[in-house]
């Protein structure tokens, strides 16, 4: 086992401990790099500054994806040990909630207004003025904002997930009803509703596969015995709705409220609603600045 007896050794920079952290958990340098806002060239650099610090290779190079060796792989734990110390230092440095500082990382959906969340950034930013809020998204929806999240690679996310992973919490924002959105012209348009089975053999429209509506739909489906065809799939959610009202398939999802030219029909079956929430971990503590965006943003939807 390879330990470290002094972290802060001749000139070791945290920032040397975050690139390390960064690549190791991204897999590579070019991501890493885009998590960090930092040049490839500076990160690279960082990590060999870090191994000649340390006498050892922490990555195997040679593949496009760069591999933890076992000296790497004993000593990650550590670095995220200590750079989870001095946030939690800051943290309890900071005298009162004007003072805070750092950078809270924040997954979000950017076609749906959950909350006024240009208005809360705006009032946080004033208030917090040393707190940097960083935004992201995830090409698979929510599934892709809670693994980041569980990753450490965000600090906060928006969440649509039927069910919690361990070690995550999540209040509840907003709660959208599915809706079978259609075309005015399609033989279903003059109902006031329709069920699952009616729909069976249509084609559908729908969100990719990882969002969280895409999930609850899937397994009420299956519960039914029902497989459908999907002829396009779409990253958000209002997409699928302009696809729907444009003919070219079924939308089965919750509606947000977005603007829709088609007919809109109620669905007969119990399907469970999406429940957006925010999700946090609770291990390792959020600090003090995750914790004050988060009541913000709940705070919000009252």
């Amino acid at each position: 086992m390879t330990t470290i007896d002094l972290v802060d050794d001749e000139g070791m920079e945290t920032r040397l401990l975050e690139q390390f952290v960064a690549v190791a958990t991204e897999g590579g340098v070019t991501r890493a790099a885009e998590r960090l806002w930092a040049a490839q060239s500076t990160v690279s650099a960082g990590i060999a500054s870090l191994e000649r610090s340390l006498g050892v290779q922490l990555f195997e190079r040679g593949g496009r994806r760069l591999v933890l060796t076992a000296a790497g792989e004993d000593l990650l734990p550590h670095a995220r040990a200590v750079l989870e110390s001095l946030d939690r230092m800051r943290d309890l440095a900071a005298a009162s909630d004007a003072e805070l500082r750092g950078r809270v990382r924040l997954g979000i959906f950017t076609s749906m207004d959950i909350v006024d969340l240009t208005g809360v950034l705006r009032g946080f930013r004033e208030r917090h003025p040393l707190v940097a809020v960083e935004l992201m998204t995830s090409p698979t929806g929510t599934t892709g904002l809670v693994q980041d999240l569980v990753a450490g690679r965000l600090d906060l996310a928006y969440t649509g997930l039927p069910a919690t992973p361990a070690g995550v919490v999540v209040e509840p924002l907003r709660e959208m009803p599915f809706r079978v959105f259609l075309a005015t012209d399609h033989r279903f348009a003059g109902r006031s509703s329709v069920s699952l089975a009616e729909l069976a053999d249509e084609s559908f429209v729908d969100t990719a596969s990882g969002f969280g509506n895409r999930l609850i739909l899937d397994a009420a489906l299956d519960r039914l015995g029902i497989r459908r065809r999907v002829v396009a799939e779409m990253n958000d959610m209002p997409a699928v709705v302009r696809f729907a009202s444009a003919g070219i398939g079924v939308g089965v999802v919750p509606d947000s409220g977005v603007r829709f030219d088609g007919a809109v029909l109620e669905l007969e079956d119990a399907v469970e609603p999406l429940r957006i929430g925010l999700a946090m971990r609770s291990t390792p503590e959020p600090n003090r600045a995750t914790r004050a965006l988060a009541r913000d943003i709940v705070a919000a939807t009252l």
